[in-house]
C-alpha cells in the first residue's frame, strides 16, 4: 500500500469517475484503474462498485475512503509544518465555526491569519454544534466552538459566554431588540419549528414550552438557520433563533427580532479542542486569534445576544499541549 494508491481510492470516490480522477492526479486512467485494482487485491475486498454511470464506492470502500482521507491530511499537515519558511509559526489548523455566528467569525479570522500569520493554512468547517463535536471526536476538526458541552474523554472545553435564543418574526412585526418578547407571544403566531433530533434549538425550545400555556401551530419545520430565516422573511411565520444569527438580518429591515423572556433561553458558547495529543503550535496561534476575535464582536455588541462569562475568555489558549485535562 502507498500514497499513490491512497490518492487513487479517495480522488475516484469522491469525483465517481476515474477518468475525472486520472485528469485531477495527471495520471493516464490506466495507471489509476490498476493503482486501484491493486490496492482491492492487497486488501482483499472490493472498494467500488463500477457501472455505466461511474464508480460508486462499497460499504468497505467508504469506511476506507474515510481513513484514507484523514492518512493524506495528516501528512499534508506534517509536510506544512516542517516546511522550510522565515514565519515563526507553519501547519494547517482545521477550524469549526457554528452557522450562526460564521458572518461574525470567518471573515475575519481568515483576514488576521493571513495578515499576522502567513505560513498557517486555515481548513474551515461551519455546522451544529453535534456535527463540530463528532468531527472533533473522529480527529477531523483541531478545535471547535461548540454550544452546551462540557469537558468529555476526548473533548476540553473552555467556556467563553452565554448566548440568548431571540424571537424571530416577519418585518411587519415590528420587533425590537431593546424590548423582549415572552415565548407565549412568540408560539402564539404561525410558527416555525426546528427540527427535533437535528436542531439543539428544538430540545431547548421543547423544554421552555413546559413553560407556557400555549400549543404553537406549527406551520413548518425546517432544519437548518438559513431555511427558518428564508421562511420568516417570506412571511410564513415566527421562529426561535440565535441573536446573533439574525440580527444583522434585522439591522438590514429583512426581519425583526428581540431578545426572548419569560423565559429566557440562554447557551453556553465553548472552545472544544481533542484532549488527546499534543496540540501543533499553528492550532494554539489560531485558537488564540479566535478567542481575541469572539471577545471583540461581543464587547463591541455585533454578537448582539451574547455575554462573555467573567475571566472565561483569556488572551491566549491557555495549556492544552499533550492532551492537558481541564474542566470546563
Amino acid at each position: 500500500m502507498d500514497l499513490r494508491q491512497l490518492r487513487a481510492v479517495v480522488t475516484a470516490a469522491e469525483t465517481g469517475s476515474v477518468t475525472k480522477a486520472a485528469q485531477l492526479l495527471y495520471l493516464a486512467q490506466p495507471a489509476v484503474s490498476r493503482q486501484i485494482s491493486s490496492l482491492e487485491e492487497e486488501l482483499g475486498v472490493q472498494l467500488f462498485d463500477r457501472t455505466s454511470s461511474g464508480m460508486r464506492p462499497t460499504a468497505a470502500g467508504l469506511a476506507f475512503v474515510t481513513r484514507a482521507r484523514r492518512v493524506l491530511s495528516e501528512l499534508e499537515r506534517a509536510r506544512a509544518e516542517v516546511a522550510p519558511t522565515r514565519e515563526a509559526v507553519t501547519g494547517i489548523a482545521t477550524i469549526g465555526i457554528l452557522g450562526s455566528v460564521e458572518h461574525l467569525l470567518a471573515g475575519p479570522l481568515v483576514e488576521v491569519i493571513g495578515r499576522k500569520h502567513p505560513g498557517i493554512e486555515l481548513h474551515l468547517a461551519t455546522a451544529y454544534s453535534g456535527h463540530l463535536q463528532q468531527w472533533l471526536d473522529d480527529g477531523d476538526l483541531d478545535l471547535a466552538l461548540l454550544y452546551n458541552l462540557t469537558t468529555t474523554q476526548s473533548v476540553r472545553v473552555l467556556p467563553l459566554l452565554r448566548d440568548k435564543l431571540w424571537a424571530v418574526a416577519p418585518r411587519e412585526a415590528g420587533l425590537r431588540a431593546d424590548q423582549p418578547v415572552d415565548l407565549a407571544t412568540v408560539l402564539s403566531h404561525p410558527f416555525i419549528m426546528p427540527i427535533a433530533g437535528q436542531h439543539g434549538i428544538r430540545l431547548l425550545l421543547d423544554e421552555a414550552r413546559l413553560h407556557c400555556d400555549v400549543q404553537p401551530r406549527v406551520v413548518a419545520q425546517a432544519n437548518s438557520i438559513a431555511l427558518q430565516t428564508l421562511l420568516v422573511e417570506a412571511g410564513h411565520g415566527w421562529t426561535v433563533l440565535p441573536g446573533a444569527g439574525v440580527s444583522h438580518h434585522a439591522l438590514e429591515g429583512r426581519l425583526s427580532a428581540a431578545p426572548l423572556r419569560a423565559p429566557e433561553i440562554v447557551r453556553t458558547v465553548g472552545l472544544g479542542l481533542p484532549r488527546a495529543g499534543k496540540t501543533p503550535p499553528a492550532v494554539e496561534v489560531v485558537a488564540t486569534e479566535l478567542l481575541t476575535l469572539v471577545r471583540a464582536a461581543v464587547r463591541s455588541g455585533r454578537w448582539a445576544s451574547a455575554e462573555l462569562i467573567t475571566n472565561a475568555v483569556p488572551s491566549e489558549l491557555p495549556a492544552v499541549r499533550d492532551g492537558a485535562a481541564g474542566t470546563a
